[in-house]
C-alpha cells in the first residue's frame, strides 16, 4: 500500500460536544468495569479448559469450543451491536451487551451441562459489542480534551483484563471448583451493569434512516463459523479430508458472497468500502495480528507453565502460579494507555501501534529461544503485555484519525471484529501446533500425565515463534502507508 492518508494527532478532533450533566469520571469507570468484565469472562476459561474436558469427558479439540464459540460469537455480534446502537441509541445497546454477559454467565454457572455451557459463551459473546459503543459513548459524552486517554484505557483494558483473569481464576481454583469462576463473571457482570445504568445518560440515535442487514449478519456468521471449524478440527478430522476442504472452501465462498451483499446493500452491516481504504486497512491488519499473539500466547503459557517440569521443562505450576506468571502482562497493559495516550499527542498513533507490535513480537519471539526459567515468562510476559496496551491504545485514534466522524462507528467496530477473530484464529492455529508434536504415551505410562497428550518443548518452540513473527508483522504494518500531518 503506497497511498498517502492523513494522520491526526488528535483522534477526538470531531467529537461531540458533551452532554451538560455528565459525569466524565463515572462514565469512565463504568465503561472500563464493562470492558473488564467481557474480557474476564471471556478469558478466565483458558486455565479450567483441562478441567472442563475432564468434567465433560471431552477430547482437547472438543473443549476448546469454550473459547472458540465465545469469540466466534462476539466476532459476528460486534457489527450487528454497533450497528444497533447508531439505529436505537448506545446506552441501550451497551446494556443489552453487558446483560448478555449477566445471563450466560448465570447459566454457566447455576447449569452443570456441555449443550448449555456452550449457548452460555454465545450469550457471553454479546459483551463484544462493549468496545465500539464504549468508544462511541466517549466520543458523546467526554469533554475533547480527554477522549484520547480515554479511548486508550477502555482499548487496552482487554489486555489487562485477560491477565487479571488468569490470576482470578488460579486463586478460585485454589480454593474452590471451576464453576465459580462463572460466578466470578456473573458478579462482574452485575456490577458493571448497573455502573452502565448509573453512569450512562446521554443516548443519541445518530442514523433515524437506517435499517438492520440481516442477510449481511447470516453471512458474516457463516463463513466465520466455516473458518473457525475447519482451523480447530483440522488436526482431528485430517487436513486432507473431505469435510475441512469443504469448510475452507466454504469459507471463501461465504467471504467473496458476503461482500457482494454488503457492496449491494443500502445500509450494509459492515461498509467494506471503508475497509478498503488503506488507512483503516492498517488497524485493522494490525489488531488481527496483535489479537492473534494475545490470545494464542495467553493459551500456550497457560499450558506451558503448569506443563510438569519432570519432562524437561514447564514448571509444573498450579493453575494460580500459572496465573501470576502471567500477571506482569496485566500490568504492562495498564502501563501500556496512558503511555501510549501521550505518545499519540505528541506524535500521533502511528508510532505506538508500530512499537506495540514490535514490543510483543519480541517478546514471543525470546521464549521462542529462552524459556527455561520462571524469570523468563515473567520478563517476557510484561513486555508482551506493555505491547498489547500500546497497540490496542492507539488503534482508535488511528481510525478515527483516517475516517470521517459519520464513519468511525462502524470502522472501530469493524476492528474490534477483526481482533477477535485474530484471537480466535490464533486459538486454533496454537492449538494445531502444539497437538502436531507430542511426547509418546509410553513416555507418560508411568507418569501423573498417563492417558494425556502433551505438547513437545519443540512445538512449544515453534507456537512461540509463530506468535513472534505475527506480532513483528503488527511493528510493519504501520509503515506500509504514508502518512502526513493533518493541517492544524
Amino acid at each position: 500500500m503506497t497511498a498517502t492518508v492523513p494522520e491526526r494527532r488528535e483522534a477526538p478532533a470531531a467529537a461531540a460536544e458533551p452532554v451538560r450533566g455528565a459525569k466524565p469520571g463515572l462514565v469512565l469507570t463504568a465503561l472500563v468495569l464493562a470492558m473488564l468484565a467481557f474480557t474476564v469472562v471471556q478469558t478466565s476459561v483458558v486455565p479450567i479448559l483441562p478441567t472442563l474436558a475432564t468434567a465433560y469427558q471431552l477430547t482437547t479439540a472438543t473443549v476448546s469450543w469454550v473459547m472458540t464459540a465465545n469469540l466466534l460469537a462476539a466476532a459476528v455480534l460486534t457489527p450487528l451491536l454497533g450497528r444497533m446502537g447508531d439505529l436505537y441509541g448506545r446506552k441501550w445497546v451497551l446494556v443489552l451487551s453487558v446483560a448478555g454477559l449477566v445471563v450466560g454467565s448465570a447459566l454457566a454457572f447455576s447449569v452443570h451441562s456441555w449443550t448449555v455451557l456452550l449457548v452460555a459463551r454465545v450469550l457471553q459473546g454479546l459483551g463484544g459489542g462493549i468496545l465500539p459503543l464504549a468508544i462511541a459513548v466517549i466520543r458523546d459524552e467526554l469533554p475533547r480534551e480527554k477522549v484520547t486517554g480515554a479511548v486508550s484505557l477502555v482499548s487496552a483494558s482487554l489486555g489487562v483484563g485477560s491477565g487479571l483473569a488468569m490470576v482470578a481464576t488460579g486463586w478460585l481454583m485454589q480454593h474452590w471448583s471451576y464453576q465459580k469462576v462463572f460466578l466470578m463473571g456473573l458478579i462482574l457482570g452485575v456490577v458493571a451493569l448497573v455502573a452502565v445504568l448509573a453512569a450512562i445518560k446521554h443516548d443519541p440515535v445518530e442514523d433515524r434512516n437506517g435499517t438492520m442487514d440481516p442477510l449481511g449478519t447470516t453471512l458474516l456468521g457463516v463463513w466465520l463459523s466455516a473458518l473457525l471449524l475447519a482451523l480447530s478440527e483440522g488436526e482431528t478430522w485430517g487436513w486432507g479430508s473431505a469435510a475441512v476442504i469443504g469448510l475452507f472452501a466454504g469459507a471463501v465462498v461465504g467471504l467473496l458472497l458476503w461482500i457482494f451483499v454488503e457492496l449491494r446493500t443500502e445500509h450494509p452491516l459492515v461498509d467494506v468500502r471503508v475497509l478498503a481504504k488503506p488507512a483503516v486497512a492498517v488497524p485493522n491488519v494490525s489488531g488481527f495480528c496483535v489479537g492473534f499473539v494475545m490470545y494464542a500466547s495467553f493459551t500456550m503459557l497457560a499450558d506451558f507453565t503448569q506443563t510438569p517440569s519432570l519432562l524437561g521443562y514447564g514448571f509444573g505450576a498450579s493453575i494460580l502460579h500459572s496465573g501470576i506468571l502471567l500477571l506482569p502482562s496485566a500490568v504492562g497493559s495498564f502501563l501500556g494507555a496512558p503511555i501510549g495516550a501521550r505518545m499519540i499527542r505528541a506524535t500521533g498513533p502511528r508510532l505506538p501501534m508500530a512499537l506495540g507490535g514490535l514490543l510483543a513480537g519480541a517478546a514471543l519471539l525470546f521464549l521462542g529461544f529462552q524459556h527455561g526459567s520462571q524469570a523468563d515468562v515473567y520478563a517476557a510476559s510484561g513486555v508482551m503485555g506493555l505491547g498489547i496496551g500500546l497497540a490496542y491504545a492507539a488503534m482508535p485514534a488511528y481510525i478515527n484519525g483516517a475516517v470521517p466522524p459519520e464513519q468511525a462507528g462502524i470502522a472501530n467496530s469493524v476492528n474490534a471484529v477483526l481482533r477477535t477473530v485474530g484471537g480466535a484464529v490464533g486459538t486454533a492455529v496454537a492449538g494445531v501446533i502444539l497437538s502436531s508434536k507430542t511426547i509418546s504415551a509410553a513416555l507418560l505410562a508411568h507418569t501423573e500425565l498417563a492417558g494425556t497428550s502433551v505438547p513437545t518443548a519443540d512445538a512449544y518452540r515453534i507456537a512461540f515463534l509463530v506468535c513472534g513473527v505475527l506480532g513483528l508483522a503488527a511493528a510493519v504494518i504501520p509503515f506500509l502507508v504514508r502518512t502526513k500531518k493533518a493541517a492544524a
